[in-house]
């Protein structure tokens, strides 16, 4: 199967260029291809999700991806979809966010240098942070439109709140980008999500203006539910893929709970199960519905943490909501007797362990009913832990329905 139309029976597309020109290219031979990443954070979300699996597919199907960190475009801070001006990151900050990256990416991507199509990871930081601006505006510059950039959905939020010189300048640098990739590694497709069309179609422009030559823009549908919302928010922030940020017990349970009407489109996108099995599981009714919950947040956990943390997560929540009692993969933090010492409070715990973000929001809890320890409704906000509850099992301290926390003595 064409890798275009891989993407397409998956579920990933909503914009490109020169659809059928496209679709010949990658019957033709292999596309060398870019999607690109702001290291803003020192790991990944679940938004950046989408856009790896489908350079995955791609690569399976004989493609070479190229993963470019915008270690240049980091330190102006990308306008598209943000209200604020966002906070511009010290160099330092960027390679550390960039290595992060890199580590997190060999999980899904070939970057085996013996292969052919193997994946390769470009910083912009190398051609950008040296760039001469005179050069710049002349030989770039002079080929853009500031009435037709103005009419790009990536700034016309910001325009009524105050859009920076140093912003207005990022659509030219991404353009850039896409023209030097063509340049040193042959690359004619740009791929990312579709909050990113304007500068997307930028830079294909760009490189069709200036070289003559072709390029295409590729943009994936954006990870929503099925009425619209955005998905990758849990109580304790973002569904980070770093495990230190966000627990494989908390990511599997976060798939495990979607709702059932985004379970096939979450499995034809997050998994690489084939899309037969994919509408089998799509298709389940009722309670059967559980069965390809179970089989999405597995496939996606194991994915992201690998098939040993899957399973531990899939055993503590089976242990807790199959009433088989605390189970040894339930998510644990320990207490020592200093800390206990210092402060006992529930509610500081739980905010501590991210159950909560706050101690307001935790005694909010408590109050209302929504917090027990051990199977046992808490109805004092100042309850504390003492020495002896810690012991042994520890305290299962269980908050709504779904959030579960194990406490236990140091």
């Amino acid at each position: 199967m064409n890798a275009y139309d891989i993407l397409k029976e998956r579920g990933f597309i909503a914009q490109v260029t020169y659809e059928d020109d496209l679709r010949k290219a990658f019957d033709e031979g292999m596309v060398t291809f870019y999607t690109g990443f702001d290291p803003t954070a020192d790991s990944l979300h679940i938004g950046h999700y989408i856009p790896i699996m489908a350079m995955a597919h791609l690569q399976r199907a004989g493609h070479k991806p190229i993963a470019l960190m915008g270690g240049g475009t980091g330190m102006i801070g990308d306008p598209s979809g943000k209200s604020d001006l966002r906070k511009v990151l010290t160099v330092a900050d960027i390679d550390h966010n960039v290595e992060c990256f890199k580590k997190q990416m060999s999980r899904f991507l070939d970057f085996d240098p013996a292969k052919e199509n193997c994946a390769v990871i470009a910083n912009n930081a190398e051609w950008l942070r040296s760039l001469k601006y005179i050069d710049f505006l002349r030989d770039v510059g002079a080929l853009f439109s500031v009435n037709r950039m103005l009419t790009a959905e990536c700034y016309k939020q910001r325009l009524e709140r105050g859009l920076t010189f140093l912003e207005f300048n990022y659509m030219l640098m991404q353009s850039y980008d896409f023209l030097e990739l063509n340049h040193r590694y042959g690359c004619i497709l740009q791929t990312g999500g579709d909050d990113q069309w304007s500068n997307m179609l930028s830079g294909a422009d760009l490189i069709r203006r200036k070289d003559q030559k072709p390029a295409f823009a590729l943009t994936f549908k954006l990870l929503l539910t099925h009425d619209g919302r955005k998905m990758g928010k849990t109580e304790k922030g973002a569904l980070w893929l770093d495990a230190n940020k966000c627990s494989p017990y908390d990511f599997y349970q976060y798939w495990r709970n979607v709702d059932d009407a985004d379970v096939e489109k979450c499995l034809g996108l997050l998994t690489f199960l084939p899309m037969d099995e994919v509408r089998r599981l799509g298709a389940l009714q009722g309670s059967e519905i559980n069965e390809a919950k179970r089989v999405l947040a597995f496939e996606v956990t194991k994915l992201i943490h690998g098939e040993e943390e899957a399973t531990k997560a899939q055993q503590a929540a089976e242990a807790l909501f199959g009433g088989a009692g605390m189970g040894e993969n339930i998510p644990t933090m320990e207490i020592s007797e200093a800390d206990l010492a210092a402060d006992a409070r529930l509610i500081s715990w739980m905010t501590r362990a991210g159950m909560t973000k706050s101690n307001g929001e935790a005694r909010k809890a408590v109050q209302q009913g929504g917090v027990s320890v051990n199977g046992e409704k808490i109805a004092d906000a100042d309850f504390a832990f003492t020495a002896e509850m810690l012991s042994g099992e520890g305290a299962l301290v269980k908050k709504g329905k779904k959030s579960f926390q194990r406490f236990v003595k140091a």
